[in-house]
C-alpha cells in the first residue's frame, strides 16, 4: 500500500456539502495522513449519484485503496445508489438521526436543502446583521455605537481580532467589534474613554511577539512596525494595559480563530436555545 500518497475523501451532499466537509475536517485531522478532499455537492438525482458512484470505483481500481466518503444524503433512493460504491461510507444523516428519532419519538424531516430556508428565519437575519456590524466597526473605524456590540476585542494589530471577529458573526451571529491599541493609546496606559464605558463587553486578544514579528513582515517587510524589538515593546505594554484595566485576555500564538471563538462564546454567550421560527 503506497502510504506516502494522499488517501482519496469523497464529500458527497445534496446540498453544499459545507456539513460534510466541517464534520469531515474534525475526523480526519486525527489522522496523520495527507488526503485530497473531492467535493461532490447538489446530487439530488440517482442519475447524478450514478456519476459520483462511477468516479469513486474508478479511483478505488485505479488506486486498489477504498476512497473514504462522508455523505448527508437524504434521499432513500440516492444513499442506495452511492452505498453501492466500493468505497467505506460515514452516512452523518443515518448515524445521527436515527438514534435521536428514537430518543425524541419524533421522525426527522427528510427534507432536501432545509439550510436553505434559513434565509427566511430572523437568526439568519440576525447573522447577516452581525456581519454588517463587525465590517463597519473593524479596526476601530467606528465607535458610536460600541454599546451595541456584544463582544470587543482589543489587542495590538496584527493579533487576530478581525477574523474572529467575523468568525464570530458568520456562524454564531454575534455582533462583535475590534478596536486596536495603537502605540499612543499604549503609552497613555489607560483605556479610551470609548472602551471604559462598556468595559464589560471588552476582552483582549495578545501574541508572542516573535510570531506577531512574522505575520507583520508579511504584511510590511523590512518595516520599523514589523522588527521583533517594536512587536516586544506592543505586546509588553498591551498586556500591561489590560492586566491594570482588569481586562481578561487571551494568547492567540497557538489556538485557531475556532479554538479563540469558542473561549468568547464560553464567557458572553456560554447558552444558545435553538427554536423554529
Amino acid at each position: 500500500m503506497q502510504v506516502n500518497l494522499p488517501r482519496e475523501v469523497f464529500i458527497v451532499s445534496d446540498g453544499t456539502g459545507i456539513t460534510a466537509e466541517t464534520f469531515s475536517q474534525s475526523i480526519l485531522a486525527q489522522f496523520e495522513i495527507s488526503f485530497r478532499i473531492i467535493r461532490k455537492p447538489f446530487i439530488n438525482t440517482v442519475e447524478k449519484a450514478t456519476q459520483v458512484v462511477d468516479e469513486i470505483n474508478k479511483v478505488s481500481n485505479s488506486k486498489k485503496i477504498l476512497p473514504v466518503v462522508f455523505s448527508t444524503l437524504v434521499k432513500p433512493e440516492i444513499n442506495l445508489k452511492i452505498s453501492q460504491a466500493d468505497c467505506i461510507i460515514i452516512d452523518m444523516f443515518k448515524n445521527c438521526i436515527s438514534p435521536l428519532e428514537k430518543s425524541l419519538k419524533l421522525k426527522s424531516n427528510h427534507t432536501i436543502g432545509l439550510f436553505h430556508n434559513n434565509a427566511n428565519t430572523q437568526s439568519y437575519k440576525n447573522r447577516i446583521h452581525s456581519i454588517n456590524y463587525s465590517l463597519a466597526h473593524d479596526d476601530g473605524q467606528a465607535s458610536a455605537n460600541l454599546q451595541n456590540a456584544e463582544i470587543v476585542l482589543v489587542g495590538v494589530s496584527r493579533s487576530g481580532k478581525t477574523p474572529t471577529c467575523l468568525y464570530l458573526a458568520v456562524q454564531f451571529g454575534m455582533k462583535t467589534a475590534n478596536y486596536p491599541l495603537t502605540p499612543d493609546e499604549l503609552e497613555k496606559k489607560e483605556l479610551p474613554d470609548d472602551l471604559l464605558k462598556i468595559k464589560d463587553k471588552v476582552y483582549g486578544l495578545t501574541i508572542d511577539p516573535v510570531r506577531l514579528s512574522e505575520i507583520r513582515h508579511e504584511r510590511l517587510p523590512n518595516s520599523k512596525y514589523a522588527t521583533l524589538q517594536n512587536c516586544k515593546f506592543e505586546v509588553q505594554k498591551a498586556e500591561y494595559l489590560m492586566k491594570i484595566n482588569k481586562i481578561e485576555f487571551l494568547s492567540v500564538t497557538n489556538k485557531s480563530i475556532e479554538e479563540v471563538a469558542s473561549t468568547l462564546l464560553q464567557k458572553f454567550n456560554p447558552e444558545v436555545i435553538s427554536t423554529k421560527e
